[in-house]
């Protein structure tokens, strides 16, 4: 009985640590691709509205990244931080950028919920991408996005300083940033 007993306690122990490591692996393969001080892939897409968008056009401004979803309820969640981050810096000085710009790039397979979640959610910055195949989309795999929302924020020099960073610390950072006024 006793080795009975010490058999199903061994196995109860290698599928923990299996289940551990699987858990550890998961969360892995869900981390972004890039890190801080990686050099933003450059990329070309069309814009919602039909004009074509080059990311190196942005360059001498901070631009966040924002891959989300229509469908995602952790993405439409945050929106509401995202516009009040918009309309909080867009305008502003910055001590070593002409401004901050946010980049949605939707991960998406139905068009007309995209721009639907654009107007309900009052997302009125102008560079909105809709990668139409969702995970297998060309700038989702660019940037190796594996889950949504996925956020970097890339500097004015084209380098990325943050990876998913919390809207906080988004504020705090793009605060420090900017210029004394006169």
């Amino acid at each position: 009985m006793a080795f009975e007993n010490r058999k199903r306690l061994k196995i109860a122990i290698i599928m923990l640590l299996l289940m551990g490591l699987g858990m550890g692996v998961n969360h892995w393969y869900r981390l972004p691709k890039y890190h801080s001080g990686d050099i933003a892939l450059p990329f070309s897409a069309t814009l919602a509205d039909g004009k074509a968008f080059v990311l190196r056009d942005l360059e001498g401004q901070y631009v966040l990244l924002d891959f989300w979803g229509s469908w995602c309820g952790p993405c439409r969640k945050e929106n509401p931080a995202l516009v009040q981050l918009y309309q909080k810096f867009n305008k502003q000085s910055f001590k070593d950028a002409s401004g901050f710009e946010i980049v949605s790039i939707a991960v998406e397979t139905k068009e007309d919920k995209w721009r639907k979640a654009i107007q309900d959610d009052n997302l009125y910055w102008p560079y909105h991408i809709g990668e139409l195949q969702r995970f297998s989309s060309p700038t989702v795999q660019l940037y190796g996005v594996r889950e949504i929302p996925t956020k970097y924020l890339i500097s004015p020099q084209g380098n990325i300083i943050m990876v998913n960073p919390s809207f906080e610390t988004l504020n705090d950072f793009l605060q420090d940033q900017l210029a004394a006024r006169k």
